[in-house]
């Protein structure tokens, strides 16, 4: 969306036509050119078993089943890329639309940090025994026109041509002293966002939680029962975004999204790694390069023992003098603008 906000600056009377099963609400006051929706599955992406576990059985089940029905799906795409006339398809980072703009005659973009076929190559040790799905993956890939590797990111392995971009992230203004009235929350206490990419926690070890003296904590979700120091996100008058930017400290595991805005906001980590993930090795290298950041062990995660690792980040100071510029938007807009003219 920021690189879409970027080149709707640059190109007068652009429109985008999203093609995903993201409901519109996502959308809404990010999205500042025209647009419309069409819901529609582009990829499988990884099954979650919780924001914390990958079910890896089902994510493989769920590409055999994908590529079971792939040439009734690439038609659909094709027609409707052909019906549509884009200047360009802009994937980030489903290959059916790379494959798809190809079939149509259509350069195809891929603008992202990681592939599917990267993360899927290191999700697990069975990866070596479906090399015909990852190489029918890889090679939608290759059929891309070019590739915006977005920092920090895999490398796109297998795109001809990648151009190296900035960091993008569009964090939010803080209304610090509006969600702290909005909490009731004293001066003395810092508030923490728990915010694991849009997936709800079910289980927190909520009593643990409830007795650590000295925080205020935001979750996605509804705790069991009233407590005192834990508040649903969903009560609250604020977007996501900006909440993390009001918060004094956030908790999370490494995607994209978050760690990079923290970054951008100057926001002190502390997050939980899934370890089967490729991309978190380039995002966690990136926070500690520019920002700070402590790793919470899933046992210590899930146990509670949550203060030990608040009090360190929240004492501990940025590795680098200043973040990195959050160039990658504009960066993207200017190699997108050669399909515009």
């Amino acid at each position: 969306m920021p690189v879409l906000n970027e080149l709707g600056r640059q190109v007068p009377g652009l429109t985008a036509v999203l093609r995903t099963t993201v409901s519109s609400s996502f959308f809404q006051d990010r999205l500042t050119i025209p647009w419309s929706l069409q819901p529609v599955e582009q990829d499988v992406g990884c099954v979650q078993r919780g924001p914390l576990e990958i079910d890896v059985s089902a994510t493989w089940e769920g590409y055999r089943q994908f590529h079971a029905t792939w040439e009734r799906r690439l038609s659909t795409e094709t027609a409707a890329i052909a019906a549509a006339a884009p200047r360009i398809v802009l994937a980030d980072p489903p290959y059916l639309a790379v494959s798809a703009g190809k079939q149509a005659g259509i350069p195809s973009v891929v603008l992202a940090n990681l592939t599917w076929s990267e993360i899927l190559s290191s999700l697990d040790e069975s990866a070596s025994k479906r090399q015909g799905l990852l190489d029918s993956i890889r090679k939608s890939y290759e059929e891309a026109d070019m590739a915006l590797r977005i920092a920090p990111g895999l490398p796109l392995s297998g795109i001809p041509k990648v151009f190296d971009i900035g960091p993008i992230a569009e964090p939010a203004e803080s209304q610090r002293e509006q969600l702290r009235a909005c909490l009731g929350v004293n001066r003395a206490e810092a508030v923490v966002l728990v915010g694991f990419g849009g997936i709800p926690l079910k289980t927190l070890p909520w009593d643990r939680i409830e007795h650590m003296s000295g925080y205020q904590f935001l979750v996605d979700g509804v705790p069991p029962r009233t407590l005192s120091r834990i508040h649903s996100l969903s009560v609250l008058p604020f977007s996501f975004k900006t909440i993390l930017a009001s918060a004094d400290l956030v908790m999370t595991k490494p995607g994209y999204g978050t760690i990079v805005e923290a970054v951008a906001l100057g926001l002190p980590v502390v997050y939980v790694r899934r370890y089967n993930f490729a991309d978190e090795v380039p995002l966690v290298e990136f926070l500690h390069h520019y920002g700070v950041g402590r790793e919470l062990s899933r046992d210590d995660f899930f146990s509670g023992h949550w203060r030990p690792a608040l009090e360190a980040v929240a004492h501990t100071a940025p590795a680098a003098k200043r973040p990195p510029l959050m160039s990658g938007a504009v960066e993207a807009a200017k190699s997108l603008l050669q399909y515009f003219h």
